[in-house]
């Protein structure tokens, strides 16, 4: 099974235990037979979001075969002390929150127990007279070896047979290493599906190699190369020069985002030119006027619904007393920004008009 798949199933192992009725849990695991009978209980005191709480397990013995098992539960997981949501927000927070271990447990230990921070958070709380919760950052640690172990043993396969758009978007992540090195971490995304191919750490971007390897990388894990359209990125020159010795027949979409990030600065200052030139007492009202007079003229060429509006709009933009750069600037890019209407006014490779107003 891919990845998908095997997440599918795992939620579905969820429903199926919580849907599970008094008299599904008379049938024996291990032989099948409905000849039980309940054999006693025993009581769990697992660490849920609401505190900790008594669970009582009812046991069954199947006089079949002479086994004994106990009912489960879609909530807790078997042998811990703690519920399965407590793990799992523990695993997220410390995996898209970027704390350290320690920092991690101390705030879900906090929400837990209604204790340490939160004390800080609802100071007029009552401290509650229920136990202490001693979560320790050893227990977050074995839980993530857990879920690495896991992970590893099911990379073999995962990717195999999932659905692929013919649209794809890039991006580079800069980061300083230990010792002052820098390094980038290149990514390459379904914009579709979401899915994530397996990046790639290289020194540069601004070279074709890295792209390539990432790419090859996106190919070892099934990416079909010829199904390939459309690409967004942020305009390196190392992908576009890939893209043009490997892929030349997929179209290189420059991402909305990046466009208007690059014109902030030239707008910022072409407004406060203009404000610089006014009486003091209208300058800031000036510089308002201007640059909401500038994005208006921008938006209509990068929104334009087909490249004849677009071109007019351009037209438009340059006429205007401050355009003159911001219009060179969108006329450099404005083939590579309206890809997907130049696609089909051209009878290109078909490349969907709805894509690619973000990169990965």
């Amino acid at each position: 099974m891919n990845i998908i798949e095997r997440g599918k199933a795992f939620v579905q192992s969820l429903r199926g235990l919580a849907e599970r009725t008094v008299w599904d849990w008379k049938r024996c695991p291990a032989c099948g037979s409905r000849l039980t009978i309940k054999n006693g209980s025993y009581t769990r005191r697992p660490w849920f979001f609401s505190g900790r709480q008594r669970v009582r397990v009812q046991r069954h013995l199947c006089r079949a075969c002479a086994k004994s098992y106990s009912e489960q539960s879609a909530l807790l997981v078997r042998g811990s002390w703690y519920a399965r949501e407590v793990r799992r927000s523990a695993v997220d927070h410390w995996q898209h929150g970027r704390m350290s271990l320690r920092r991690t447990v101390e705030f879900v230990r906090s929400w837990l127990g209604r204790q340490e921070r939160w004390r800080m958070w609802r100071p007029l709380d009552v401290t509650p007279a229920g136990e202490t919760c001693h979560l320790a950052a050893s227990t977050l640690h074995r839980w993530l070896d857990q879920a690495g172990i896991a992970a590893q043993a099911s990379v073999p396969g995962q990717l195999q047979g999932l659905a692929q758009s013919k649209e794809l978007g890039t991006d580079g992540l800069w980061t300083r290493l230990r010792g002052g090195a820098t390094r980038v971490v290149l990514l390459l995304a379904d914009s579709v599906t979401g899915l994530l191919w397996p990046p790639v750490v290289a020194e540069r971007e601004d070279q074709a190699g890295p792209w390539q390897r990432l790419f090859e990388r996106a190919r070892q894990a099934g990416l079909d190369w010829q199904g390939i359209r459309g690409v967004t990125s942020d305009g390196a020159q190392g992908l576009s020069a890939f893209l043009h010795e490997a892929l030349a027949w997929a179209q290189h979409q420059r991402c909305v985002w990046h466009i208007w990030r690059n014109l902030a600065g030239q707008l910022a200052h072409t407004a406060a030119q203009a404000a610089a030139a006014a009486a003091s007492e209208v300058a800031e009202a000036v510089r308002e006027q201007v640059r909401a007079e500038l994005v208006a003229l921008i938006h209509a060429v990068v929104d334009a619904t087909s490249y004849e509006q677009a071109e007019a709009a351009l037209v438009t933009l340059r006429s205007h007393p401050q355009g003159t750069a911001l219009a060179q600037f969108l006329n450099e890019h404005l083939d590579r920004l309206l890809v997907h209407l130049a696609a089909c006014r051209r009878e290109r490779l078909p490349v969907g008009a709805n894509l690619w107003y973000s990169s990965a």
